[in-house]
């Protein structure tokens, strides 16, 4: 898959992207500070990149998206722009109602019963803190990858159940019934060859 195809395949697969320098909870320039700042205080959930961690993609994208710089919001596929964009649709109250159409539930199928990415992420790290973590899939049928240094020394088994046990709760109730997991210690994660560490590792925040 070329890097065009990633960026393609990362803006249908996620209604709000923002592509972006460093992480929302410690970015890397002020711009993105700014941006993902507005989009927090929102308090609905998007998916980010961080181009620094993702070269390929930070060289293509301009070319895709016809805009030369960072950050840079795609809402259903189509470019928003950079901070000062989203600053103005912040303050002349266009921005809320787009993000919320990106991700009303289709149908009449209730959001409540269905766990968001925010929330496994937000279980996951209460007894995992600083452990990078990407979830893939929708609804109740996830692919969830775990980096933790907190995994150095126990065995896979170990690990998987150590990660479980924070998603009892919605595996319980149903709000979660399927999970593909991968855990890896840093060292690990370092030394695998999945194409998804050159891609960028897609993050969930909310």
């Amino acid at each position: 898959m070329s890097t065009k195809d990633i960026i393609l395949k990362q803006l249908a697969d996620n209604p709000i992207i923002i592509y972006m320098k460093g992480v929302p909870t410690a970015p890397e320039c002020g711009f993105s500070g700014k941006a993902v700042e507005i989009l927090n205080s929102t308090k609905i959930p998007y998916t980010y990149v961080d181009v620094l961690k993702a070269p390929f993609i930070r060289d293509r994208l301009p070319t895709v998206s016809k805009w030369p710089t960072f950050p840079q919001l795609f809402v259903k596929g189509e470019l928003i722009g950079g901070a000062d964009i989203v600053e103005a649709m912040a303050n002349d109250g266009s921005l809320l109602p787009l993000l919320q159409a990106a991700v009303a539930p289709v149908g009449d199928a209730p959001s409540n019963n269905v766990i968001t990415h925010s929330e496994v992420e937000q279980l996951i790290t209460q007894a995992f803190p600083q452990a990078r973590i990407a979830i893939e899939g929708q609804g109740c049928d996830l692919t969830i990858t775990v980096v933790s240094s907190l995994f150095a020394g126990l065995t896979m088994v170990k690990q998987h159940q150590g990660v479980m046990a924070t998603l009892s709760e919605p595996l319980a109730s149903g709000r979660l019934h399927a999970v593909t997991l991968k855990t890896f210690t840093p060292e690990q994660w370092q030394a695998q060859s999945a194409p998804v560490a050159n891609a960028g590792l897609l993050q969930i925040q909310s």
